[in-house]
């Protein structure tokens, strides 16, 4: 259903060494950087499906209420992996990594990057 998804960033640089040092864990990798976008994909992908970016109005960027992102993790140790760089790289725990009410084997956590976007890993394979 979805083709890409941009978050937007009022400090590229700053972000970019945060999402370096998170979205691998999940198998993402920087793929495309520019003055005013860092694009993420999977190795092996045909196109980056995150981007950051800076706003193309060139107004501040701001966070969504009740805005978020779920990225698919393979492992629940992939979601602990996720929260603890997300935590060492400067976001704000939105939820620790554990198993929520929405089914039996939905294991997740919560974070805010350092543009107060809010993020989530999600496996959801039994272990």
């Amino acid at each position: 259903m979805l083709l890409y998804i941009t978050l937007g960033t009022n400090d590229l640089h700053r972000a970019g060494h945060f999402y370096d040092a998170v979205l691998p864990v999940l198998g993402y990798r920087r793929q495309r950087s520019s003055e005013e976008e860092i694009g993420y994909a999977a190795d092996g992908d045909t196109r980056c499906r995150f981007w950051v970016v800076t706003p193309f109005n060139r107004r501040r960027a701001t966070s969504g209420n009740g805005a978020m992102v779920a990225l698919a993790a393979e492992t629940r140790a992939d979601v602990d992996a996720f929260h603890a760089a997300a935590i060492a790289a400067g976001a704000v725990d939105e939820g620790e990594p554990g198993l929520r009410s929405y089914h039996a084997h939905f294991y997740a956590a919560y974070v805010r990057d350092l543009d107060g976007n809010k993020l989530s890993a999600v496996c959801e394979n039994p272990e």
